[in-house]
């Protein structure tokens, strides 16, 4: 290979290797997108941006897709995999659960932004 891979930012690992637009290391896992160079974030300074579990940068508005069942507390049912939430809000909440939502037949909720990729 003529171009040198950055190592893995969980492990270090030296043996990544490029899946379409992400980086994946074989070693642990982890599945990232790879930093432009020059490239500037959609944030100012001091500005949050919030990311899915694929990397994309996500926006009040969006619509995502949930990426793993979820248990939900008083429900006999869970959230299935594959549960798509429209106009999410982006918010500060409480342990990791940073969007705002309202799911159909749950009604309003927050999730964590880590079991959503965006649609």
């Amino acid at each position: 290979m003529s171009d040198h891979l950055p190592p893995c930012p969980s492990c270090s690992s030296e043996y990544t290797y490029e899946m379409n637009a992400l980086m994946v290391c074989p070693e642990c896992g982890h599945e990232w997108m790879p930093a432009a160079d020059g490239a500037a974030e959609p944030a100012g300074p001091g500005e949050r941006v919030i990311r899915d579990a694929v990397g994309n940068v996500l926006s009040d508005g969006d619509t995502v897709t949930v990426v793993k069942a979820l248990k939900v507390k008083g429900s006999v049912s869970g959230i299935k995999a594959g549960t798509k939430v429209r106009n999410i809000r982006l918010v500060d909440g409480v342990d990791g659960h940073d969007i705002d939502c309202r799911i159909e037949g749950f009604g309003a909720m927050q999730l964590k932004s880590s079991v959503v990729k965006k649609a």
